[in-house]
């Protein structure tokens, strides 16, 4: 009979344990993929954001070396990506190719300048940014002009914002809510021994004594909900990978570390403090309170 009972408590404790493990693994896991959203909005919007040209138009009379010089000034500013040189010869037979009859045979001459066309890195490219680039490289005597769309800038930048306020209001929601899930599940789970806290307590436990395995094994439940998280992640990635090749140019290694690790210790943080107010509380409810709490 006493080994039959024991049986029972032991498959009720697994039980809970599982359950535990995987709400705290089903809550994280909604909170991964949402951070996996965010970094595929953060890279895209810096994609399209690195994809705005900075046009750089010279003067007919400079020279190569000129050029040249400008060319290694620019390579060497911390805000440029990228610089494509484009002779007037070669943006004649751009703008030939575009409209497709030869305006410089029409012309008798070719009436368009040298220019160096220029993407920035995203951090640069918000309008103050850009007019201190402008200010700067317009002062080379062999620059004529410095052209960039001021409205898709300032549409970019804007939609940008509005979507990351967004995203950032989200996730503090979701946030807070699988705080409270989480919170909900473990106080559960210790709620099932809270007679266990309480004749430990009335045998002369210390408070530090009784809580210590019970915050032990709920840190190794967000440890493992964790790691059963990631694993989940990972799984989502290679399956979002097979279906669309494209989506790993979204994803920098280095961004997935700091988030596979974002959400271990989330698990790890979330799931102490939820266990130690959880025991905290039953070790200072009073003993005819056990039955209703």
């Amino acid at each position: 009979m006493a080994r039959q009972e024991d049986k029972i408590i032991g498959r009720r404790l697994r039980s809970s344990y599982i359950s535990t493990v995987m709400s705290i693994t089903l809550v994280l896991f909604v909170l991964g993929l949402l951070g996996l959203i965010i970094l595929q909005a953060q890279q895209l919007s810096d994609r399209v954001r690195e994809s705005i040209v900075v046009s750089v138009f010279l003067s007919d009379s400079a020279t190569d070396n000129a050029i040249g010089r400008l060319q290694s000034e620019l390579e060497s500013m911390p805000s440029v990506n990228e610089t494509d040189y484009i002779s007037r010869d070669n943006a004649a037979e751009q703008l030939i190719q575009e409209l497709g009859e030869d305006f410089v045979g029409f012309l008798g001459y070719n009436p368009l300048s040298a220019l160096f066309q220029i993407r920035l890195k995203a951090a640069y490219t918000n309008p103050d940014s850009l007019l201190l680039f402008e200010e700067k490289v317009g002062r080379n005597p062999i620059v004529t002009d410095v052209d960039y769309q001021k409205s898709l800038v300032h549409l970019v930048n804007e939609n940008v914002k509005r979507i990351g306020i967004g995203l950032l209001a989200f996730s503090l929601l979701l946030l807070m809510i699988a705080f409270a899930l989480i919170n909900n599940t473990i106080r559960l789970s210790v709620f099932s021994k809270r007679f266990l806290i309480k004749s430990m307590q009335l045998v002369g436990a210390t408070q530090s004594f009784i809580r210590r395995p019970f915050i032990i094994q709920g840190v190794l439940q967000g440890v493992i909900g964790a790691l059963i998280t990631i694993l989940l992640l990972t799984a989502t990635l290679y399956a979002g990978q097979r279906q669309i090749p494209e989506i790993t140019m979204f994803y920098e290694l280095q961004m997935l570390g700091i988030l596979f690790a974002g959400v271990l210790l989330l698990g790890i943080i979330i799931s102490y403090i939820s266990t130690y107010f959880a025991v905290r509380k039953y070790l200072k409810i009073k003993t005819d309170f056990l039955y209703y709490y």
